[in-house]
């Protein structure tokens, strides 16, 4: 084989590699990123004081979010397209020499309107946090104290022990029973029904 040879073969493997990359990249924008567009349209919508402009922003939004990607992919899309979007409007508020007031009131709440969950993840999450408090209702007082103390505060069960005035051991106990009831309920045995080993 020629040097000409391996050059060209060098060259077909870098272009191929190059086309693979880009076919990824697209796949990923049309799965990932064009289906924000309405939540985006919405933000952008909501924070500009310029209602005419979205789509000219929508579209400047997508062309910071592909160039970025071209370099690496996020790892949050999500996260990282309202951040984009959230610089955009930073930098359009910097380049004018007049400030609306609304403006910067809305600036101060893109950071936390971009990390909001969706409905559908916030109902999913409030039904599952009731089902866990109607589980942990049915866990004895003490086992419960301390399961909370050590999964909710971080407490070791040596703290755990020095707080509820209890030995080590006892909290283990209470421990394990709230977790044995815990699973039963959110599983679907019933406490006290399962099988004996």
């Amino acid at each position: 084989m020629t040097d000409t040879e391996t050059d060209r073969g060098n060259v077909d493997r870098h272009c191929q590699a190059m086309t693979d990359r880009r076919a990824d990249l697209h796949a990923w924008f049309l799965r990932e990123v064009l289906p924000l567009e309405a939540a985006l349209t919405r933000f952008l919508g909501h924070h500009s004081h310029s209602k005419s402009g979205v789509a000219d922003l929508l579209q400047e939004v997508y062309v910071r979010v592909y160039e970025a990607a071209i370099q690496q992919l996020p790892e949050s899309t999500k996260s990282f397209v309202f951040t984009t979007a959230h610089n955009l409007l930073v930098d359009r508020v910097r380049r004018e020499k007049i400030v609306p007031i609304e403006a910067v009131e809305n600036l101060e709440a893109l950071v936390v309107a971009a990390e909001v969950p969706g409905p559908e993840v916030q109902v999913t999450a409030r039904d599952e946090l009731r089902h866990l408090q109607a589980a942990l209702n049915n866990i004895s007082p003490r086992a419960r104290e301390a399961f909370i103390l050590h999964h909710a505060d971080g407490l070791t069960p040596r703290e755990i022990g020095a707080r509820m005035n209890i030995s080590v051991k006892t909290v283990s106990y209470h421990l394990n029973e709230a977790v044995q009831t815990l699973a039963d309920i959110l599983y679907g045995e019933q406490p006290g029904k399962r099988a004996k080993p």
